[in-house]
């Protein structure tokens, strides 16, 4: 599995519409973590030869959101658009915004057919795409692999819905369900495979974030190194409510190069985030916890960053955070690779203050994905 799919488990029903859908799905995962703020989606032309029916044209949504899919596979097809069948994987847009609706292209190209994988629940499309298919005379399916849609789909679904991004915590923990040494010491816990793994990951999301402990005892880069897809690393996000994060670490030192939001909370050192800013971060403030750690409130930390257009946010911090976002609510999907390793009695659970088994077993959440990952087990969780 490539950077370019890995966005959920693909199952084809069988059928040519099931076929193309599920074409048009995968190609609308190339941009995944690029077409921010909206949906990377996925169109298909087919039309037939005569003996068969045949591709002739594929769109995805453009780096930054836009064209749309349609708009660039209708492009692409010209004259062969002429009474053909479309597959998208998300209902074409209604709405004059910055270009054209997708479904006034729909009607002026004479398409003939065309199949919507799921509605949008935005409320300025919800629906009005599919209708002006309809009233336009085009045969307009809905609902082919839409399980599969509302997966890949589902960072434009929770942002428009709640105002926030779609979250997947992601977890690597040792045989007893530990993620560092005592003393919060950094563990080297994954393989090769799934190290690899993880930062295939990071290409498919918007941002990744983390605590500022996290940050202090690791220095990461939060970076996608494989090779040829350094371009693909997400925007990187600090939660630190009182400005520990050090000025010579490597986020910072790379903010003008690669974008790093620090949260911070409202007392927090004007004079810490001037330094910061003059690094190129940007600093946002929100309202702390009353407790001693005094860390960002979470709620209005991803709410803020729903804001700046972040639907796809992948969440690599420590056990705090990630037992914070837990007890919130706020885990839409989770990735935990468990290693043949024992870190000992000592170490440091993978959520604080809570067993493993609160994610694992959670009643909000369902196993999706098994697979091995060399060595290592890989459990993917998402959503009910």
């Amino acid at each position: 599995m490539n950077a370019l799919q890995y966005s959920g488990v693909v199952t084809p029903v069988g059928g040519d519409d099931a076929r193309f859908m599920d074409a048009a799905l995968n190609f609308g995962r190339r941009h995944m973590g690029l077409a921010a703020p909206n949906p990377s989606v996925g169109a298909v032309i087919v039309r037939s030869n005569g003996v068969e029916p045949i591709v002739v044209a594929r769109g995805v949504t453009a780096k930054g959101g836009r064209p749309h899919a349609e708009t660039e596979a209708l492009k692409i097809a010209g004259d062969a658009s002429k009474g053909a069948t479309m597959y998208v994987t998300l209902e074409p847009c209604a709405h004059q915004s910055k270009t054209p609706p997708c479904a006034s292209a729909l009607v002026n190209a004479q398409v003939g057919r065309v199949v919507i994988a799921i509605e949008d629940p935005n409320p300025l499309v919800s629906g009005n795409g599919i209708r002006m298919l309809r009233d336009a005379g085009i045969e307009t399916i809905v609902g082919v692999g839409a399980s599969q849609a509302k997966i890949d789909h589902a960072g434009h679904f929770r942002r428009v819905r709640d105002g926030r991004p779609h979250i997947l915590l992601k977890i690597a923990v040792s045989s007893d369900g530990k993620t560092g040494l005592a003393g919060r010491k950094p563990a080297r816990i994954s393989g090769q495979v799934s190290t690899a793994e993880a930062h295939i990951l990071r290409a498919t999301f918007d941002a990744i974030m983390v605590g500022s402990g996290t940050v202090l005892a690791d220095n990461p880069k939060l970076d996608c190194r494989l090779p040829g897809m350094e371009d693909r690393s997400p925007i990187r996000v600090v939660l630190d409510g009182s400005l520990r994060i050090p000025l010579d670490c490597h986020v910072v030192q790379t903010a003008k190069a690669r974008k790093l939001i620090v949260i911070t909370g409202e007392s927090a050192a004007a004079d810490k985030q001037k330094a910061l800013e003059a690094q190129g971060v940007e600093v946002i403030r929100v309202q702390v916890t009353k407790d001693k750690y005094r860390k960002p409130v979470i709620d209005d930390a991803i709410v803020e960053l729903g804001k700046r257009g972040i639907t796809r946010l992948l969440v690599e911090g420590g056990p705090m955070l990630s037992a914070s976002l837990l007890q919130n609510d706020l885990v839409d999907e989770a990735v935990v690779v468990r290693a043949p390793v024992t870190l000992g009695a000592d170490a440091i659970d993978a959520l604080e203050g809570l067993p493993l088994n609160a994610l694992l077993a959670s009643p909000r959440l369902r196993i999706i994905e098994e697979r091995m990952l060399g060595s290592d087990k890989m459990i993917r969780l998402f959503r009910k």
